[in-house]
C-alpha cells in the first residue's frame, strides 16, 4: 500500500487496524470509481480557475485522468490491494506520473467530499436505469392490456375465487404500478441532484472554490449550498433513492406471487419462457420457475440495505466514519434490484396464457355480483339485491366476455381508460 496522507511521523500502522479501517472500500470503490476520476477532473479544473494550477499543470492533470480512466475500462489499472481506497489510487497515480503537479490536486478536497460527489453520480445513474426499467415494464405491461382486456381471468380477493377478471385488467393493474415507480424514480433523481463537491469534510475550505462551475461541469441541477448539509444528506438520500427502488421491488415481489401461483399445476393459467425456468436437480419431470422466485425474494435485498442505512443514523451533525459503511449496503441494493428488474421486460413480454385452463376456471358463483348489481338496477334494495343473489340456486354460467363488457366503472374492463395511462407514460420519455 502507497504511504497514506494522514500517517504521522513516529506512528506505526497496525495491519489488522487499517484493514479494518480500509473495510472492503478497495472492492467497493471499483463501482464508483470513473464517477471519482470525474468528479477529480472537474476539481482541478476549479483549482486552475482560482490560480492553484498554472494552464500546464492543469492540462496534465486532465490528461492523466483520461489515461486512468482508460485503463481503468480495459483493466490495464487494477484496484487492488495497493490502495487504501479509490480516492488514494487517483492521487498516486497522479504522483506517479506528474510528481508535484499530482500532489496538488487534493488541496481543497477531502475524502468524504470525494466519496460525497462519486456515490452522488452514481445514485443519479443509479435511478436513471430504474426510471427506464420501470417504464419498459410499463410499457409492455400497458400494450398488453390494451390487447388483452376482454381476455376472461379468475380475480382473487383473499386467495379465493371472486369475480370475472381478464388478463388485460392484470396487466393494467402492474402498468400503473410501474408508471409509479417510474414517476418515483425520477423525482428521487430531481430531489437529489445537488452538488456536495467543494464542501471538504463539511465546513468548507479557505479557497473561493467555483463551486457553480463545478455543479454545472458535473451536470448537477443545483448546488448543495450548505457544507454541514452535505454532511447532513449522506445516508438521508441514499435512503430515499433505495426507497424509490423498494417501490419498484414491492411491486416485482407480488408480480412474481401471482405467476408463481398461476404457472403452477393446481391454477394453470400461465407458461412461462423457457429461459425464465430451470430443470430440478433430482425430479427429471420438472421444470422450475427459478428465476420468479429470486424475483420475488429480491426485495429482501433492498429492505436489508436500507435498514443498514437507516441504522447508520443515529449520528450528531457532521461527518463520522460509520458512514463508510453505507457503500457497501447502496452497492448490495442497487446491484441487486436493478438485476431483478431488468430481467421483467422479457418475463412480461414473452410469458405466455393459457386460456382454456382460465376459462375452466370461471365457475358460476363467479357471476354472483354481477346478479346483485343487476337486480340493484331493477329497483331491488342493494342488501336484498345481494341476500338474492348469495343463494346458489341463482347461480348460472354465463358469457365471461359480456360480464367484462358490462362492467363500465372507469379503469374496469369495460371502461379501461388505458389512454390516459399511456399519456402519463409518453411523459417519462
Amino acid at each position: 500500500m502507497s504511504d497514506l496522507l494522514w500517517q504521522k511521523p513516529g506512528i506505526a500502522i497496525d495491519a489488522r487496524i487499517q484493514a479494518f479501517l480500509a473495510g472492503d472500500d478497495v472492492v467497493l470503490d471499483r463501482e464508483f470509481f470513473l464517477h471519482d476520476i470525474a468528479a477529480s477532473r472537474v476539481h482541478a479544473q476549479g483549482l486552475h480557475r482560482i490560480g492553484m494550477l498554472s494552464a500546464d499543470e492543469l492540462a496534465g492533470l486532465l490528461r492523466e485522468l483520461d489515461a486512468l480512466a482508460v485503463d481503468f475500462r480495459s483493466g490495464a489499472f487494477a484496484l487492488d490491494a495497493r490502495h487504501e481506497d479509490g480516492h488514494s489510487a487517483i492521487e498516486a497515480r497522479l504522483v506517479e506520473r506528474l510528481g508535484d503537479a499530482g500532489k496538488r490536486i487534493h488541496a481543497g478536497r477531502s475524502r468524504n467530499d470525494q466519496v460525497l460527489v462519486a456515490n452522488r453520480l452514481w445514485l443519479k445513474d443509479r435511478l436513471t436505469q430504474l426510471q427506464a426499467l420501470a417504464r419498459e415494464a410499463a410499457a409492455i405491461a400497458l400494450d398488453r392490456a390494451e390487447a388483452e382486456m376482454l381476455l376472461p381471468l379468475p380475480g382473487y380477493t383473499h386467495l379465493q375465487r371472486a369475480v370475472v377478471s381478464s388478463a388485460g385488467m392484470w396487466w393494467a393493474g402492474w402498468a400503473e404500478a410501474f408508471i409509479d415507480d417510474a414517476e418515483r424514480a425520477a423525482a428521487t433523481r430531481a430531489w437529489i441532484d445537488a452538488n456536495p463537491l467543494g464542501t471538504a469534510a463539511g465546513y468548507g475550505i479557505n479557497l473561493a472554490l467555483d463551486r457553480d462551475h463545478a455543479t454545472t461541469a458535473l451536470g448537477f441541477a443545483r448546488l448543495q449550498v450548505a457544507p454541514t448539509y452535505a454532511q447532513l444528506s449522506r445516508g438521508k438520500f441514499e435512503l430515499a433513492a433505495l426507497e424509490a427502488l423498494g417501490s419498484a421491488m414491492l411491486d416485482l415481489r407480488r408480480l412474481a406471487w401471482d405467476l408463481s401461483l398461476f404457472t403452477s399445476a393446481e391454477f394453470g393459467f400461465v407458461a412461462l419462457p423457457p429461459q425464465y425456468t430451470t430443470g430440478s436437480s433430482i425430479m427429471p419431470n420438472k421444470r422450475n420457475p427459478d428465476v420468479v422466485e429470486l424475483m420475488r425474494g429480491t426485495y429482501a435485498s433492498v429492505a436489508a440495505a436500507r435498514t443498514e442505512i437507516e441504522q447508520l443514523l443515529s449520528l450528531p451533525s457532521g461527518y463520522h466514519r460509520d458512514l463508510q459503511v453505507s457503500k457497501g449496503a447502496l452497492f448490495h441494493g442497487f446491484g441487486k434490484g436493478l438485476q431483478a428488474l431488468a430481467l421483467l421486460p422479457g418475463l412480461l413480454r414473452d410469458l405466455q396464457w393459457q386460456p382454456e385452463a382460465m376459462r375452466a376456471a370461471l365457475d358460476p358463483s363467479l357471476y354472483a355480483t354481477d346478479l346483485a348489481v343487476e337486480l340493484a338496477k331493477q329497483g331491488v334494495p342493494f342488501r336484498d339485491a345481494y341476500r338474492q343473489a348469495a343463494d346458489p340456486a341463482r347461480w348460472r354460467a354465463r358469457d365471461p366476455e359480456a360480464s367484462l363488457q358490462a362492467r363500465t366503472s372507469p379503469g374496469a374492463a369495460g371502461e379501461p381508460r388505458l389512454a390516459s395511462l399511456r399519456a402519463r407514460l409518453d411523459t417519462l420519455g
